[in-house]
Order: C-alpha cells, then structure tokens, then sequence
C-alpha cells in the first residue's frame, strides 16, 4: 500500500545565484522513516499558490524550521534588520495551509520556525531575541558544528501532564530536547494552548484547541532525534499514524467520511 502523503512547505534560498525552493533533508527524512508518510515539497510563492488544490491532494501538513523568520508586520510589528533574515514567500506559503488545514482538519505537526508560523496564523505574536530579556536563558544555537548542536546539547522542558503532547510523546514533566532558537512565541495565539515550557518560561509546545485532528507545534528539533531518542520518535509516529487514519478515512466512499476517525486522531 503507497505510503500517505504531507505537505512541506519549501524555504526561498539563493545557491550559486540561482533561485531554489528547498527544504532541509532531516525533516523529510524524519518523516519518511519514522513516521513513514512521503513528503510532497510544496513550492514557496508569494501569490499564486492554490491551498485547496494542494490540501486536496493530501493527507497532513509537516511545516519545518528554517534559518529565516517570520516577517513582524504579519503580527503588527515593525520590521528591523536584526529581525532577519525573512522568507516572506515562505511566509505566504505556510501561513494559509496552515489556516486552511486546521479547517479541514488535516493532521498538522509545526517544528521550530512551525510552532512560530502556527502562533502568527492564528493571531498570536512572535518575541524577537528573547536572550536580551531579564532572567531568559540563551538559546540560540553555539559556537559548534550542527551535528554537535543538534544531537549532543540537551536542554529540560516541562511538559504538562495530561496534555495532547504529554500522550504524544508518551511522557510527561521533565523531558530533555534540542532546542535552539532567537525568538518564540509571544503573546499566545487565542486558538493555542500552552504545552510545555522551558524553565525560563519560553513556551516550547502548544495545541491548537478543540482541534478537528492531531495539531500540536513544538519549539524543539525531535526530526534530528527521530531514529534514536523516544520522545522524539514517539511524537514523529503520532503524527504519521493520525496522517494513515486521516488517509483512510478520506479513501472511504462519501457516506462513510462522516464516521469518527480512529484512535490516533485527538
């Protein structure tokens, strides 16, 4: 049986002068091994893009991290060089699959820059170098290589119990990740509820609520963790199951859609 398919939103990068819309390799991978879904990279336009089209087409929506963020007038605020670097096709891309796949309820899992893009859709705001604040921890990425800052640096959060990422996860209370990040979620958007936190109160998971699917954004990197640290494959298998049970449904006949999904489904 063909395995389900997600969306990727693409990243806008300039290589050798040439325009590429890329995504980077661990959450493709991530997804194709430990949820065993196949990712469909969606290309990063700034108009043009049909949403519906691509939704219909299938079966959940991985929106990954990215060296850019998200630009501040898309959450009323004033835009400075230091916010950059911004990726506002990226922006125009993922902000309305986003809005539109919770409609739908199409299984959703937001990674890093996700969980930022995931906040702003729903009309929260972004806190920009959250390290400049009174008692915040820094947490931007150190002076090593990236596979020593994304597979050897462990940080605590606190993840609450009894939450949807608590039963994803398969644990709660004090969990060990890899996150690192300039900023994060600032004022939490309505549709959001807060998950876990690190211990300078930086949020580092959150739910959308009353969500029609699995919906949940993480501050962290489980994709680099995905093939050896539970947590993290736990939460790649939860997503990859609520994808199958969503695809599953969706290949029924018409009369059978209006059935409740299956377990994996919040």
């Amino acid at each position: 049986m063909p395995k389900p398919i997600v969306a990727v939103p693409a990243d806008i990068r300039v290589i050798e002068g040439a325009v590429w819309h890329a995504s980077p390799n661990q959450y493709l991978e991530a997804a194709l091994k430990v949820a065993e879904v196949m990712c469909f990279v969606v290309p990063a336009f700034e108009e043009g893009n049909e949403i519906d089209a691509i939704l219909d087409r299938v079966d959940g929506l991985l929106v990954s991290g990215s060296a850019t963020n998200v630009h501040p007038s898309l959450y009323g605020k004033p835009a400075t060089e230091a916010d950059g670097p911004f990726d506002p096709a990226r922006d125009a891309t993922s902000l309305p699959l986003i809005r539109r796949a919770l409609d739908r309820g199409i299984p959703l899992l937001a990674i890093c820059r996700g969980i930022q893009e995931l906040n702003v859709a729903l009309g929260g705001t972004l806190a920009t170098e959250i390290h400049e604040g009174e008692g915040m921890w820094d947490h931007r990425k150190p002076n090593v290589s990236e596979r020593d800052h994304m597979f050897a640096i462990r940080q605590p959060v606190f993840v609450e119990e009894g939450s949807c990422i608590a039963r994803y996860l398969g644990v709660s209370g004090e969990v060990q990740v890899n996150s690192l990040h300039r900023q994060a979620i600032g004022k939490t958007a309505p549709g959001l509820k807060v998950e876990a936190v690190a211990e300078d109160g930086t949020i580092e998971a959150v739910s959308v609520i009353d969500a029609k699917n699995f919906a949940v954004g993480v501050q962290w990197h489980p994709e680099y963790w995905a093939g050896t640290d539970k947590p993290s494959r736990a939460l790649f298998e939860a997503f990859g199951d609520a994808v199958r049970a969503y695809a599953a449904v969706k290949a029924e006949p018409a009369a059978e859609q209006s059935k409740p999904l299956a377990a994996a489904v919040r």
